[in-house]
């Protein structure tokens, strides 16, 4: 009896932790399909997300597979890329034109873009006076008769397109900044092919980060002060050289640049009162130092303000055989530059230059000579000698846009040099330079107007000037497109 009782008893507890555990499994085989519901759903989420990216992924492969063989070993240059600059967009559906870029495509980090321009260009007008017959298709006071009937009567027809121009611009990404190229060019011949209608260089430049080296602006000059005009040369009073140079620009912001820059030298004499002597045909230039030119640029929501300056050597040497004279010399040569844009209301910008300095003339857009001939008496072995020439720019016109279609422009320009006692009577002392025109756009990249002009030349010393009066028509056709690779 006491074993079957012990059996029963047994088989009582057994069964009672069965029915136990049984109740509370309960609880907790209900918790652990709870969590396993939730996860389901994370899964599903996930493998949501991942299906969204492989359609991105497969679009991308597809659209890269349909890429020229240089935009796809780019993309996959800049999937690589160990210092990525950011994240690069999809490329888009490409639209080759003869396998040379990808035009109006959007730019990744890592694309190189490559920009054509250019315009060709007819100016046709009158002279009502004269001017040398090889600057007749612009106006420039420096050309304009030293004397009465100098390049024969007044009145005279032209015609050009010596204005038209062509340049390729290139921008490239790189890990020490980007790489720019520009290489342009017009067919205003100038130098021994003046008054032709020639190729003429204007910019050879390159640059990467902030060092750049070959042709182009000088940092003494700003190109921002030439007016929106269809006369070709300029205001005389402006600072507009384009040199050869090698320049470094520490400071490149949003709110302003400082750069400094050694430029190729040189400089042009006069031999006054005295030219054609025996003594001084043997008398050359020598440059042994380069200009060194600098620039500060402040920018604002009103406008702008820049100063540069110039600092520069010009020497001469005389190579007689055997000097009766010592004629050889040097001069120092400095100047500063202050320039502006100003916003005058959302239409009219107002273009302001003022520059001073001595022996600079090689700089300005129509000034003659920096070197001129001064007497020296006091000095037997040296009754002569080089000096640098003072001169004064003055620079102010108003741009004024009438509506999309219409503008005009107002405004003049002066040069005063300070002649040496040496120089002749009929050498060039002061320039006047004024104008005023209404350009009409009937569409994008077109343009037509005409414009009146006027030019006064005043000599040194014999007490005549010239003023010449101008009318000109221009029609301008522009292009320019933008190729990505």
């Amino acid at each position: 009896m006491r074993c079957d009782l012990r059996v029963t008893r047994k088989a009582v507890a057994l069964l009672a932790i069965l029915i136990l555990s049984v109740v509370w499994s309960k609880p907790a085989a209900a918790q652990q399909d709870a969590q396993t519901q939730q996860d389901v759903q994370q899964l599903k989420a996930k493998l949501q997300q991942l299906e969204q990216m492989m359609g991105e992924v497969k679009d991308q492969i597809n659209s890269l597979e349909n890429q020229p063989s240089e935009t796809l070993a780019s993309a996959v240059n800049a999937s690589i890329d160990p210092h990525p600059t950011a994240h690069a967009a999809p490329a888009l559906a490409p639209t080759p034109i003869g396998g040379r870029g990808q035009p109006d495509q959007k730019k990744s980090v890592s694309d190189t873009t490559m920009d054509i321009y250019g315009f060709a260009m007819m100016d046709a007008g009158y002279d009502f006076g004269q001017e040398d017959p090889d600057w007749a298709d612009v106006l420039r006071p420096t050309k304009l008769p030293a004397f009465p009937n100098q390049f024969g009567q007044n009145g005279q027809t032209f015609f050009s397109v010596k204005q038209t121009r062509f340049g390729v611009k290139t921008s490239t990404p790189t890990s020490l900044g980007d790489l720019k190229t520009i290489f342009e060019f017009e067919l205003f011949g100038t130098g021994v092919d003046a008054g032709q209608t020639t190729f003429r260089l204007r910019h050879a430049w390159g640059e990467l980060g902030h060092f750049g080296a070959g042709q182009t602006w000088s940092p003494f000059m700003d190109p921002n002060v030439f007016p929106n005009s269809i006369e070709y040369w300029g205001p005389n009073g402006m600072v507009f050289f384009r040199n050869i140079q090698f320049r470094w620009t520490p400071i490149k912001g949003e709110r302003g640049t400082f750069m400094i820059a050694a430029e190729r030298p040189g400089a042009s004499a006069d031999q006054g009162v005295y030219s054609g002597r025996v003594e001084l045909s043997n008398i050359t230039p020598q440059f042994i130092l380069p200009d060194l030119s600098m620039q500060a640029h402040f920018d604002g929501k009103w406008g702008y303000l820049q100063i540069a300056s110039m600092f520069r050597r010009i020497a001469w040497a005389d190579n007689a055989p055997t000097p009766q004279f010592n004629l050889s010399g040097s001069a120092f040569g400095w100047g500063i530059n202050t320039s502006s844009n100003l916003k005058m209301g959302k239409d009219t910008t107002g273009r302001f230059q003022l520059v001073y300095g001595h022996g600079i003339e090689n700089y300005m857009n129509d000034a003659p000579i920096d070197i001129g001939i001064e007497n020296n008496f006091s000095n037997p072995v040296s009754p002569i000698k080089g000096v640098p020439l003072p001169v004064l720019g003055a620079v102010m016109f108003f741009d004024h846009n009438w509506n999309p279609k219409f503008s005009s422009t107002l405004g003049g320009s002066m040069v005063n040099i300070w002649n040496s006692d040496a120089e002749s009577p009929n050498d060039y002392h002061q320039g006047y330079y004024a104008l005023t025109n209404l350009l009409y756009s009937p569409t994008k990249n077109v343009m037509a107007g005409g414009e009146f002009q006027f030019g006064r030349r005043v000599n040194l010393a014999n007490g005549y000037n010239f003023n010449d009066y101008r009318i000109q028509f221009s029609f301008k056709y522009s292009y320019g497109h933008t190729f990505v690779f």
